[in-house]
């Protein structure tokens, strides 16, 4: 029988904000937004005093300072983030080399081998976030169990500065209990589609068949019909592949003529343009992303037969698709982006077998 894992998902606390409450004691147990300052800026994080009005990330300011009208705004540092999130990183590798971040502020954790002689995958996660307090003087929260899934889920059940343990015998159960629209890959229009069959939980999702599943939602439904069950072997990877690399920019005021947009266009291709040779990948896909007035939103894409990260070359690609037809509204942000990026194979020498822990959750 195969051998359950364990799986830690680390989800730090309000992160930004925390960062810069930490590092201003003036702001401690203030509501306070980081970004969204300006007239069309857009929140990047909220404290939770913040988040007690419903100010929330990918808030528009303007709106956020309505639900609140003592918030401070505060701009970001994102090198003072990655500063502090590497910190973190570390105490995460000092016991497992299996890590896999999602962003600045959350990994996931495969221990079912860690380097430990801790007994449970539940000490495991305790002592990471007292390390984490100690190192940093933030707090974490984190979930445990036997896969990604269930593992992020439970990670915002005792939030903040908590975690929760699901084990491999009450996972079903949990799953049955979750509402609908709390599972990974149902979003609002999946969710009331589902709500109007009288899915509104797991075990309501449970109850229909997978052929039923497939013929209402394709591809998906295999997905849903899995991860309803506890089915998800999907593994924790140190090295996650980059889907896609480019910049954005949302205007002050909106743009409408040609010059403007190429003008701005060239700005951004050379912000992408960096970011690729810091990376050091080139892509074959060029998409050029508009967001116009009316708050609506298109995407345009150009595959060529040979890698790129040249500057002249994407712009003009992304002029190309720009130029293709006639926009008639004004516009408010503007992107770039590269993907379908070369894959290398990259061997390296053998390691010796990671010792086997007999861990309990």
């Amino acid at each position: 029988m195969e051998q359950d894992r364990k799986i830690i998902h680390i989800d730090m606390d309000a992160f930004y904000a925390s960062v810069e409450q930490l590092d201003n004691p003036d702001l401690k147990g203030k509501p306070i937004a980081v970004g969204g300052g300006e007239d069309r800026g857009v929140v990047a994080a909220a404290s939770y005093e913040a988040r007690k009005f419903g100010v929330k990330s990918a808030m528009s300011g303007v709106l956020a300072k309505q639900k609140c009208p003592d918030l401070i705004f505060v701009k970001p540092r994102f090198e003072r983030y990655k500063e502090i999130s590497q910190q973190i990183r570390a105490i995460f590798l000092s016991y497992t080399d299996l890590v896999e971040p999602l962003a600045l502020d959350e990994a996931f954790l495969d221990v079912t081998a860690a380097r430990t002689n801790l007994k449970s995958a539940t000490e495991i996660a305790k002592e990471i976030r007292a390390q984490i307090f100690e190192t940093t003087g933030l707090t974490a929260s984190a979930g445990i169990s036997i896969n990604k899934f269930t593992a992020k889920i439970a990670s915002d059940i005792n939030k903040p500065n908590g975690q929760k343990t699901i084990k491999p015998k009450e996972v079903e159960k949990f799953l049955e209990q979750l509402p609908i629209h709390k599972f990974f890959g149902i979003g609002k229009a999946t969710a009331e589609k589902m709500h109007s069959w009288g899915i509104y939980n797991g075990y309501q999702l449970k109850q229909h068949t997978l052929e039923f599943l497939k013929a209402n939602f394709g591809k998906s439904g295999q997905h849903y019909f899995n991860i309803v069950r506890g089915i998800q072997n999907s593994p924790v990877k140190p090295n996650r592949e980059r889907k896609s690399l480019g910049a954005e920019r949302t205007f002050s005021q909106n743009k409408k003529l040609d010059e403007d947009i190429y003008q701005a266009l060239e700005k951004i291709a050379e912000i992408t343009v960096e970011r690729l040779n810091k990376a050091g990948i080139q892509g074959k896909t060029i998409t050029l992303k508009v967001k116009f007035s009316d708050f609506t939103q298109i995407t345009r894409s150009k595959t060529i037969d040979h890698l790129t990260s040249d500057k002249q070359e994407i712009l003009e690609i992304i002029w190309e698709l720009w130029c293709a037809e006639e926009f008639k509204k004004s516009v408010r942000l503007l992107g770039i982006t590269l993907s379908n990026f070369e894959e290398e194979t990259i061997e390296e020498e053998p390691k010796a077998a990671p010792l086997q822990l007999t861990l309990d959750f």
